[in-house]
């Protein structure tokens, strides 16, 4: 499969790539081409379920669905969480009507441009390569209980200690590759060309760790389903 990474992120516009994954929350396969005829769908890959940040951009996009089934458009999230990992968070942990497939190869991501930042002691050459010293001088704002700003690391420790969420052999081997994955969101209309998408990979990481704005989805959403 063509992987579109090095050229950036998919763009209103272009194709969509068929990507075929392992479903999580159904028996069987879901793939990017099931849609394409049928209705609009919104595709949301993100990092694995150890991404303390991507159990909570999953959680947005849940609360979004009915909006989205409102207006005839479908969602679909892709985790790098291996299968029987994903399955057993999501037995504990359900979204009802969730359509949701497992890619621990980062395949997907590969085909839709998203990049996988190497970590580097001091380098930084945004969105391939970014330095420890540039990561930890990131400052979020997290709301439920921390004292100030936490740079990503401590963000994250913070977060799973929060959720209570129990670090496994799977999730650490998806770490040991993937820690760096950029992630974004991609509306694809009924032929699966895309018309709007937010991804983490601009202004030199500006909106790493971000979700989009509600308002300016469905704004897009609404041209979409017309």
């Amino acid at each position: 499969m063509f992987a579109h990474a090095d050229l950036g992120p998919l763009q209103p516009g272009d194709r969509a790539p068929n990507v075929v994954l392992d479903a999580i929350t159904r028996e069987g396969k879901i793939a990017i081409d099931d849609f394409r005829g049928q209705k609009p769908v919104l595709v949301g890959l993100f990092r694995g379920l150890h991404c303390a940040f991507c159990r909570r951009h999953i959680a947005a996009l849940a609360q979004l669905d009915p909006d989205l089934r409102a207006k005839g458009v479908e969602s679909l999230t892709v985790v790098n969480t291996p299968i029987e990992r994903a399955r057993l968070y999501f037995r504990y942990h359900p979204i009802p009507n969730l359509l949701a497939a497992s890619d621990p190869g980062r395949t997907s991501h590969r085909a839709f441009g998203l990049p996988n930042l190497e970590f580097t002691e001091n380098e930084t050459a945004w969105p391939h390569k970014v330095s420890m010293a540039a990561v930890r001088g990131m400052q979020l704002e997290i709301p439920g209980g921390a004292s100030g700003p936490l740079n990503p690391f401590e963000a994250s420790e913070f977060l799973d200690k929060q959720d209570g969420y129990e670090v496994t052999e799977a999730d650490l081997q998806m770490k040991a590759t993937g820690l760096g994955q950029l992630i974004g969101q991609f509306l694809l209309d009924r032929q699966g060309i895309v018309r709007w998408s937010f991804t983490e990979v601009p202004e030199g990481g500006r909106y790493m760790f971000g979700a989009p704005n509600p308002q300016e989805l469905m704004s897009a959403v609404s041209q979409v389903a017309q």
